[in-house]
């Protein structure tokens, strides 16, 4: 297997931190008093991270910080987009369902374009918080982390909002629609 180039130059980094920081400052209603300097210090020292944010922009899905975790000093991003992310779409959850299926497969899964792009599928709760700093999947649906139990048997949860309620649904795993992707997160 060939290591892919997670390097950004310099422009692409540029570029990107100027993105992010407009999205920050429009935004500020998904945190509490945050400073952007802190963010893109913190950005600055872990430059492996811009690639995966930059994945997170490049496929649609507007990443933003969220959060403050005190206990370690990371900063939380989730892909903030109004819609799952179209760069995003059509795909099954994971692996495993993808190779489970005989006919009309995805090119991909969720879990494999998350571990290639070095963030995380939002787990029901984090999916639960975005919706609580803003309305999100009003058209469309995303995969989030599945229990155990539920992938063990087939299944796979995915997320929406309608009628002003957040939904919890399954499926097999094995399905794909094109209005369902999937949110991520990254911690910095």
């Amino acid at each position: 297997m060939t290591k892919r180039n997670t390097e950004l130059s310099p422009e692409q980094r540029e570029e990107l931190l100027r993105t992010l920081k407009a999205r920050f400052e429009k935004n500020m209603n998904r945190y509490k008093g945050l400073k952007w300097a802190n963010v893109q210090a913190k950005l600055d020292a872990n430059t492996e991270k811009l690639w995966s944010l930059n994945e997170m922009e490049g496929t649609g899905g507007e990443p933003d910080v969220v959060g403050h975790d005190e206990e370690t000093g990371e900063y939380i991003f989730y892909d903030c987009s109004a819609e799952s992310p179209k760069g995003r779409r059509s795909v099954c959850y994971d692996r495993e369902a993808l190779e489970s299926r005989k006919k009309h497969k995805p090119e991909n899964s969720a879990i494999d374009i998350a571990d290639a792009m070095g963030i995380k599928l939002l787990t029901e709760e984090q999916y639960r918080e975005l919706q609580k700093l803003e309305s999100v999947d009003m058209k469309t649906s995303s995969w989030v982390q599945t229990p155990a139990n539920i992938r063990k048997l087939g299944g796979a949860i995915f997320c929406d909002r309608r009628y002003d309620t957040v939904f919890v649904y399954h499926n097999g795993a094995d399905s794909y629609y094109a209005a369902r992707g999937f949110r991520g997160s990254l911690r910095v």
